[in-house]
């Protein structure tokens, strides 16, 4: 009846000693598993810090290598530039050159002594005066300026001394003579007489004389004059001052058509925009003592010739280059 009495207390510490050991293998267990869990996660910073500095390294290569691509642009701009600086100053060094041969081969033919030098470029200038005149008329028909064109190639035809030349000399006098006959420029004159024409129109009605006496008139006239007004028919419709101004803005059309006519030597528009012009005087200008004088003046711009016959310009270019080239 002792025995199993001993063998109870027996029994209890060896339970203990093996829940203890299961308790401390399960605080290893966990101790473990969160050393792992710290570890894994100080990995996972490392990892992602590596991620980082290899993103940062890779966007600075990024960036030297955009740096470097803009930069072998920008020298293969220059490069360019370059090569089209040297084809300009190519082509400029073999202008210089021509420039050069030319001037060269103009000292030559002034140095040959059958040219007579001197003599050769004073008949040069006069060629060339002679022709910017014969361009002047026919380009612009500017008499003016081909006057001075023969008046600057005068004395230098004079100093040449050849008897060859004599009557190049005197074929030149009669051209400049025809020239000096012809007065001025028509188109100046027709300028003048178109001012003249169009001046001064008045914007009120002319009074007539009809009204002037009127005034002087026995006072039963004077009442009778109340009831019938006598105007002339030309005039009828431009007694108000609205009127007047529309007439006047046809009128100034009408002369800007005219200088325009002028300009270009026109004769046949001039003529078309004179008769009109001519009918709004009349009827701006009806019974005013100015109208008759207006109409001079319109017939004598109608008379002006634009483009007045010269039979003897070119004369003396002509011969001058084919006794040149004779």
């Amino acid at each position: 009846m002792d025995t199993p009495d001993t063998a109870a207390p027996a029994s209890t510490p060896a339970h203990r000693s093996r829940a203890g050991g299961l308790l401390l293998l399960a605080l290893l267990l966990v101790a473990a598993t969160a050393a792992g869990l710290l570890g894994w996660q100080q990995w996972r910073a490392l990892q992602a810090q590596a991620q980082a500095r290899d993103q940062q390294q890779r966007d600075a290569l990024e960036a030297r290598i955009d740096a470097l691509r803009q930069g072998q642009r920008g020298q293969a701009q220059r490069l360019q530039q370059a090569e089209a600086t040297n084809r300009v100053l190519r082509d400029e060094l073999l202008g210089l050159g021509q420039r050069a041969a030319a001037i060269e081969d103009s000292v030559s033919k002034l140095a040959d002594p059958d040219r007579h030098g001197a003599q050769a470029l004073r008949l040069d200038q006069v060629e060339l005066l002679l022709a910017i005149g014969q361009q002047r008329l026919q380009l612009d028909g500017d008499l003016d300026g081909a006057r001075r064109a023969l008046a600057l190639a005068a004395p230098l035809l004079a100093a040449v001394d050849d008897p060859a030349w004599l009557n190049l000399k005197q074929t030149l006098a009669q051209e400049r003579a025809a020239l000096e006959a012809l007065g001025s420029d028509p188109r100046t004159v027709a300028d003048g007489l178109l001012d003249q024409l169009v001046a001064a129109i008045p914007l009120a009605p002319p009074a007539s004389s009809a009204a002037a006496a009127a005034k002087a008139a026995p006072w039963y006239a004077r009442v009778l004059d109340r009831i019938v007004h006598v105007q002339p028919t030309a005039g009828a419709g431009l007694r108000h001052s609205a009127d007047r101004q529309a007439a006047l803005a046809a009128l100034q059309l009408e002369a800007t058509l005219a200088r325009a006519a002028i300009a270009r030597r026109d004769a046949a528009g001039l003529q078309q925009a004179v008769v009109r012009i001519d009918g709004w005087l009349r009827r701006l200008l009806a019974g005013s003592p100015q109208l008759a004088q207006r109409q001079r003046l319109s017939a004598q711009l109608r008379a002006v010739a634009l483009d007045p016959a010269m039979p003897l310009s070119g004369s003396t270019l002509a011969q001058l280059r084919a006794q040149r080239d004779g």
